[in-house]
């Protein structure tokens, strides 16, 4: 970042915590936005791209709340005054398709010269991809990674005052700053950060890489975060983490991830508790009775597997075995029988065999999921399985893909159906996006479910008798 510029920044600041400087931050901006504003004779707009998971969504959220705390109109066409990619490195193909956009853009740029283009999230996190940006996107005004997103109105600013390219990469995070203007999807439920982070390092994902060591949040800080949440309205919380289970690591207080749910079990007008993602091997007995005991965590865990076959889980790092995992599923299921179970599972991985796949059908089998994401492994330069070499053939990959996906569509049709005839809580999402005449709304195991009702009804948790399944998805009626 320009140092006279920022030197010049915080000349006009004067709090003393991060949260109240970047509101001031906003305030600056407002002030430019709204001088831009009267000579346009018009409001300024900003869009905000979103790649990659639910933590980058709430990133989001939090850059959307500052971008309209900072004067700017809220939009989804990118044909706006400033946009920002919140970026995704997860798969090689999600910064293949980030560059495609910004092609895009760029030529939309020559007609608006003004327009501000940011950049941030995961893929920024890369230092070959942050000289790729510079060298080959000279338009892109903003760089900023995953650590900062809370800085973009003192970013923003730098940019405004200077007129020069802003580049602000941190490669580890310094404090958690939360207390920060956010623009929610649902007005009804919210993600919430419990921590930052993954130390498992698995050979085939780049997290580690761009997202850093984990780090808890306080628990009070995120109790207190959650109940301003439930006062504004918030009746259901996602507790965000690239692996929950291990929350409490790092801090002063001795707590664990159970320890941290019972807590929040007393949080008055918060009715649901859901939570992802969960790594199998760090999933303790604690979590499993405090569960089993809460009236507010919702009766569903996303559990990845990846493979079933304990030769491929070691090779991905993974720390368990196909036993661990259907002992652990066992335990859940002893306490939680009508628990709904959901997974990730990776065909092709470098080494698997048709022995390998079949013990992963096996599992799907003994499992019985409720519904899995299913992925081709893809190759992603950075980590230690891009160095292996002994990818199976295409074509085998592909038969056993679809021989998966077989599977998870049995399985699923067959438990959904034992719902039919049920009356069941479902929290009101929102219309059908293809019938306006019913809404959409979720049961407390995950699953969708479509039903007649008003808009009104919105935001409520209601009574629905389940009349029809679908596999992945019920029919049903308010009584």
């Amino acid at each position: 970042m320009n140092k006279d510029t920022l030197k010049k920044s915080n000349t006009d600041i004067t709090a003393v915590s991060e949260s109240e400087k970047q509101r001031e931050f906003m305030s600056l901006v407002r002030g430019l936005t709204s001088d831009t504003a009267k000579r346009k004779d018009r409001d300024l707009t900003a869009c905000v791209v979103t790649f990659g998971c639910q933590m980058n969504e709430r990133d989001s959220e939090k850059l959307k709340g500052i971008l309209k705390e900072c004067g700017y109109n809220l939009t989804e066409n990118e044909d706006a005054d400033l946009v920002i990619f919140n970026t995704c490195t997860v798969r090689e193909n999600a910064n293949d398709r980030l560059y495609g956009r910004l092609g895009a853009l760029g030529k939309l740029k020559k007609d608006k010269p003004d327009m501000i283009v940011g950049i941030c999230g995961c893929m920024t996190q890369e230092a070959d991809e942050v000289e790729k940006l510079e060298k080959s996107y000279p338009f892109v005004d903003l760089i900023f990674g995953t650590f900062n997103v809370y800085k973009l109105a003192e970013i923003l600013y730098s940019r405004l005052v200077s007129g020069s390219r802003i580049t602000d990469i941190w490669q580890e995070s310094r404090e958690f700053v939360e207390l920060l203007p956010t623009e929610r999807k649902y007005p009804f439920k919210s993600g919430v950060n419990i921590m930052y982070g993954c130390d498992n390092f698995c050979t085939y994902c780049i997290v580690p890489y761009v997202r850093g060591r984990e780090k808890s949040r306080r628990p009070e800080d995120i109790v207190d975060e959650i109940k301003r949440l439930t006062d504004d309205g918030v009746v259901e919380v996602m507790l965000l983490g690239q692996n929950v289970n291990s929350y409490g690591k790092g801090l002063e207080e001795d707590i664990s991830f159970a320890g941290l749910l019972k807590e929040l079990e007393e949080v008055e007008g918060l009715k649901r508790i859901r939570f992802m993602t969960s790594h199998p091997k760090d999933l303790s007995d604690e979590l499993i009775e405090t569960m089993a005991a809460s009236e507010k965590i919702c009766d569903h865990i996303h559990l990845p597997l990846q493979s079933g076959s304990s030769r491929i889980l070691k090779r991905m790092n993974r720390g368990y075995t196909k036993a661990d995992y259907l002992e652990l599923i066992r335990k859940i299921r002893d306490k939680m029988p009508d628990i709904s179970v959901t997974t990730d599972i990776i065909v092709g991985f470098p080494g698997e065999t048709n022995e390998d796949f079949e013990e992963t059908i096996d599992v799907v089998r003994k499992v019985g999921f409720d519904s899995a994401y299913t992925f081709i492994y893809s190759k992603r330069r950075g980590t230690p399985a891009a160095k292996f070499d002994d990818l199976p053939e295409k074509q085998e990959t592909d038969k056993r893909f679809n021989k998966l996906l077989e599977e998870i569509r049995m399985a699923s049709g067959e438990k959904s159906g034992n719902l039919v005839g049920k009356t069941m809580e479902v929290l009101a999402e929102g219309v059908n996006t293809h019938n306006e005449s019913l809404l959409t709304g979720r049961l407390s195991n995950n699953m969708l479910v479509h039903f007649p009702g008003s808009k009104e009804r919105i935001g409520k948790i209601l009574k629905i008798k389940i009349t029809e399944s679908k596999g992945f998805y019920y029919f049903g009626t308010e009584v």
